[in-house]
C-alpha cells in the first residue's frame, strides 16, 4: 500500500482516537491550551503514521510539541476563531502541489478540509495540526525531495542527494513568514529547468485528458514513399506531440514532411535521425503518455536533491542524454556531445566545482584497470607498456623508482601484487585522456577529459568509458572555463599548448559549479522543446517503482 494510503487511513484513525473529545470550547487562550496539550500528548504524527525524511514519528511528535510550546501553546494558523489568510495560503498551496508531480494526498487535505469551518476550539486546533504537518512536510519534500526513493535503493539515493538544509532556520522563517504562498514558493527548486518541466507536465497532463496518442501496430519499417495504413496513425501520433502539423491525417502515404516530421521526433529521442520508423522509433513513439507524465515527475524530482547554489557560469553533464553544457542557468554557451560510463563503469550522480585544468596531461591508471586489464596485456607481452607510451613506477610516491617492465616476470604477478605498481602513460597523441582534462577532485576520481577515439561520438548512445566524461570539443570547453579570450585563454592559446605537447596546469581564477545529472526528461531552453533520453542505467525504473509503485 503506498504511502499516502497509509496517511490517510491513518487521518481517520486521528479523527476517531488523539481528536475523539466531545468537549466544546469558547475559543480562549486559556481553552486552546488545554486543547493543544490533550492533543500534543496523544502524538498526531504517530497516529498518521507520519515516518518521513529520516525521522520517525514519534520524533516528529516530539517537534511539533516543542514547536507549539514555543508559540504558548496558541494556534499559528487560526485568527479570530477561523481560518485566517496565511492558512489559507498554505491550503491553496497544498492543494497545488500536484502541479510540481507531488500527491496531494500527502499532506492531509482531505481532513484540512473536513476541519475548515470548524467553529469549537477542538477542530481549529485539530486544523491547525493538521496544517503545520501538512505544511512541514511540503517543505521538506521540496526541499530535500521525498524519502519513498531511499527505500527502494539506499545506495542509488545518497550517492545522488546532494542537499543541506538547515531546518531549525527554516521551521523558524516559515512560522513568521506574513506571507505563505511567496514562503512556499521560495521552498520549490529554484532551477529554470524545473519549472520548464513543470510547464511541459501541465502540457501533458492535458495531453492525456484528450486521450494521449494512438498507438502504431508493429510490422515492417515504415519509410519515406511507402503507403500504409499505418501512416495515418504515425499522422496523428506525431500531430499529439507537435511534430507534424495536423494536416493531411487521412494520407496513407508517407511524404517528405512527414520524413521531416520523423525525424524531429527522432531528435527529440536521441536516435538516429534517418527519417524512417523501424523498431527504436517504433517503440518510442509507442510509449504511453502517463509514462511521459512519470518520467517528467521523476525528472523534477531530481532537482530537489541538488544543493541551491545558482552561479552565473556553471558546467553540467547530462549522463542519459550524452551532452555536456557551459554557459549561464537557461543560456547555454558551449553544448558538445560526451561518453560516459558503460552499464558496468557507470559515471556516478554528484556536483563538485572545476579547479584547475591539465593540458597534455599524463594518465595514471587506476588500481582496478591495472589489474584487470593492463596485467592481463603485460603477461602476453613485457613490451606492452613501451608500445603504449606508458612507464611503471615501484610506488605512488612522488620519489618512487621508475622500473623496467621487461624485467619482470609478469606470470608471477598475481591481482593484489599489482596494485604495488605505479603505471602512467605520458601525454602523446595514443594517451586515453588525450590532450587535456578538467579537475574537480572527488571521491569517485571522475573528471572531464579529451579521447584519441573522436570516432565514438558518432554514435547515439555514448556509454562506453569506464566512468569519466570524454568530450567531443574539448579544447573549447577548456578555454571557457578558463575564461576565454578575457581572461588570456582563447581557443588559439589552448591549441598552442595542446600542440607543444608538453604538460602544464592552468588553475582557475574562480573555480566553477560542475553539476554531474542524470536526466531523462530535459527541455532545451533555446526552443523550449522537451527531449526524452533512453533510462541507459535502470534508475528511472527505480524511481518509477518508489514513487508510482510501477516499474519492474
Amino acid at each position: 500500500m503506498r504511502r499516502w494510503q497509509h496517511a490517510a487511513m491513518a487521518v481517520m484513525v486521528l479523527g476517531a482516537l488523539i481528536f475523539s473529545s466531545a468537549h466544546s470550547y469558547a475559543t480562549s487562550k486559556d481553552a486552546y491550551q488545554n486543547v493543544f496539550i490533550e492533543h500534543l500528548e496523544m502524538g498526531p504524527a504517530t497516529y498518521l503514521n507520519l515516518n518521513t525524511h529520516g525521522k520517525i514519528a514519534a520524533d516528529i511528535d516530539k517537534r511539533l510539541t516543542e514547536i507549539y510550546h514555543g508559540n504558548g501553546l496558541q494556534p499559528f494558523w487560526i485568527r479570530d476563531g477561523k481560518p485566517g489568510l496565511r492558512a489559507a495560503n498554505v491550503l491553496a498551496v497544498l492543494e497545488d502541489a500536484e502541479s510540481h508531480g507531488l500527491d496531494p494526498d500527502s499532506y492531509f487535505i482531505d481532513k484540512i478540509h473536513q476541519y475548515w469551518n470548524s467553529k469549537d476550539t477542538v477542530g481549529l486546533v485539530r486544523l491547525d495540526i493538521l496544517l503545520t504537518l501538512g505544511m512541514i512536510r511540503y517543505v521538506a519534500d521540496q526541499r530535500e525531495g521525498r524519502m519513498e526513493p531511499r527505500e527502494v535503493d539506499p545506495e542509488l539515493f545518497a550517492a545522488a542527494r546532494d542537499v543541506e538544509v538547515d531546518w531549525d532556520l527554516l521551521r523558524q522563517t516559515a512560522f513568521e513568514a506574513p506571507d505563505m504562498k511567496a514562503f512556499l514558493g521560495q521552498q520549490v527548486p529554484p532551477f529554470l529547468q524545473y519549472r520548464e518541466l513543470q510547464n511541459k507536465l501541465a502540457e501533458y497532463r492535458v495531453l492525456a485528458v484528450k486521450g494521449g496518442w494512438p498507438s502504431i501496430p508493429a510490422g515492417n519499417a515504415l519509410k519515406p514513399g511507402m503507403e500504409d495504413q499505418r501512416v495515418t496513425i504515425v499522422r496523428k501520433r506525431l500531430a499529439a506531440t507537435g511534430e507534424l502539423a495536423p494536416e493531411n491525417m487521412d494520407s496513407a502515404v508517407f511524404d517528405t514532411a512527414l520524413a521531416e516530421a520523423v525525424k524531429r521526433f527522432q531528435k527529440r529521442h536521441n536516435l538516429k535521425p534517418d527519417g524512417v520508423v523501424g523498431n527504436q522509433t517504433l517503440a518510442a513513439m509507442n510509449v504511453p503518455v502517463v509514462v511521459r507524465i512519470e518520467q517528467i515527475i521523476i525528472n523534477m524530482e531530481r532537482y530537489r536533491w541538488l544543493k541551491r547554489r545558482i552561479r552565473d557560469r556553471l558546467v553540467a553533464v547530462n549522463i542519459a542524454g550524452f551532452e555536456a553544457f557551459a554557459g549561464k542557468p537557461g543560456k547555454f554557451d558551449l553544448k558538445m556531445p560526451v561518453i560516459v560510463g558503460k552499464k558496468y563503469h557507470k559515471t556516478p550522480v554528484f556536483s563538485d566545482t572545476i579547479k584547475y585544468v591539465v593540458i597534455n596531461p599524463y594518465w595514471n591508471l587506476t588500481p582496478s584497470i591495472a589489474r584487470n586489464e593492463t596485467l592481463p596485456n603485460l603477461k602476453k607481452d613485457p613490451h606492452y607498456l613501451e608500445k603504449h607510451n606508458m612507464r611503471i613506477f615501484r610506488g605512488w610516491g612522488l620519489d618512487a623508482p621508475e622500473l623496467d617492465a621487461t624485467t619482470i616476470d609478469w606470470s608471477k604477478v598475481s591481482k593484489k601484487n599489482m596494485n604495488r605498481y605505479h603505471i602512467r602513460q605520458d601525454p602523446g597523441p595514443d594517451n586515453a585522456l588525450g590532450t587535456l582534462k578538467l579537475v574537480f577532485p572527488n571521491k569517485y576520481n571522475v573528471y572531464l577529459h579529451d579521447t584519441p577515439a573522436h570516432g565514438l561520438f558518432k554514435q547515439e548512445r555514448r556509454a562506453f568509458s569506464h566512468g569519466c566524461i570524454r568530450m567531443d570539443r574539448p579544447a573549447e570547453m577548456a578555454a571557457w572555463v578558463l575564461g576565454g579570450g578575457e581572461k588570456g585563454w582563447s581557443l588559439a592559446r589552448v591549441n598552442e599548448i595542446v600542440a607543444s605537447r608538453k604538460r602544464q596546469v592552468a588553475v582557475l581564477d574562480q573555480p566553477i559549479p560542475v553539476y554531474i545529472l542524470y536526466r531523462t526528461a530535459f527541455v532545451n531552453p533555446e526552443d523550449n522543446t522537451l527531449y526524452f533520453y533512453e533510462d541507459i542505467y535502470g534508475r528511472d525504473q527505480l524511481l518509477a517503482k518508489a514513487l508510482f509503485n510501477t516499474g519492474s
